[in-house]
């Protein structure tokens, strides 16, 4: 009997003992748990949210939304989230049914829809605005914070704008004639140069069409190609070769790389890659 109380007091003291040591360590609890679909969204929720979100990201940087597979730890990642950003991109056609799986009726799902390229600030601008909106309905405590760090981020972004700008305006791109991947096409068609055409959208360039492109390239002069790393970025290497000019790969997402951290960084390798190519 007395051993028997000792074991009911023992295991009353660890009881208690979880229970404060659950509380203690419950501060990340509070945080709005956030999945998202690219780098893009991941990045805009975690420099607007801060402290107060726990953001996950499902497509890696590097990859293409068309490409992706989920897998179960993506739906565990959505089970316990209490929000889900996602484009509504052609090529994001695994979400309805990642949503389906994670069977998680608390979790808010979200459309960040916004038309043109993701790698230009007229955008980032904008997707500022509308993570900043879906988080501040979320979470209204912290709505104010967010507010307040969506306008600290949007000075940075224009700021980049005008540098980037500025070094834009010394080059006369719109007289520089392009081949360029259809997924890079906005955001070359914003630094100003001539797209004599796109390609690889939405699949690769077949022999045919490569054929057509080198014919089209010679005709106008093309002196530069621009692949996209996310989506056969070899695609314009036999265009390029066969034409005998620079080519580029840009990207498209930020966090690639320890150059593109960021989105801003993202950017300005994006131009410095295109100043490069064509001042050589």
């Amino acid at each position: 009997m007395k051993r028997y109380r000792i074991l009911t007091v023992i295991t009353a003291f660890c009881l208690l003992l979880g229970t404060l040591l659950t509380g203690c360590s419950g501060s990340d609890d509070t945080r709005v748990k956030v999945v998202t679909s690219t780098s893009h969204l991941e990045q805009l929720v975690q420099t607007i949210g801060g402290d107060a979100v726990d953001v996950i990201n499902i497509v890696p940087p590097a990859s293409h939304p068309g490409d992706f597979d989920a897998s179960p730890g993506d739906i565990r990642k959505l089970a316990d989230a209490d929000l889900f950003l996602w484009h509504n991109w052609p090529g994001e056609v695994y979400v309805p049914a990642l949503i389906e799986s994670a069977d998680n009726p608390d979790m808010e799902v979200v459309t960040i829809e916004i038309q043109g390229s993701w790698m230009t600030p007229p955008v980032q601008l904008q997707a500022i605005d509308k993570v900043t909106e879906v988080l501040s309905q979320i979470d209204e405590d912290n709505a104010a914070e967010y507010e307040k760090n969506a306008d600290a981020y949007k000075e940075e972004v224009r700021a980049a704008e005008t540098e980037v700008k500025g070094m834009l305006s010394k080059e006369s791109f719109s007289e520089v004639n392009v081949l360029c991947a259809g997924w890079q096409a906005g955001f070359i068609g914003w630094c100003g140069f001539n797209i004599v055409k796109t390609y690889g959208l939405p699949v690769p360039p077949t022999l045919g069409e490569i054929e057509e492109l080198i014919g089209l390239g010679r005709e106008a002069g093309v002196s530069l190609v621009i692949d996209n790393l996310h989506d056969n970025p070899d695609s314009g290497k036999p265009i390029a070769t066969e034409l005998g000019c620079k080519r580029v790969v840009l990207y498209n997402f930020p966090g690639v790389d320890e150059s593109t951290d960021t989105w801003i960084e993202t950017l300005k390798t994006n131009i410095d890659l295109l100043m490069e190519a064509v001042s050589e």
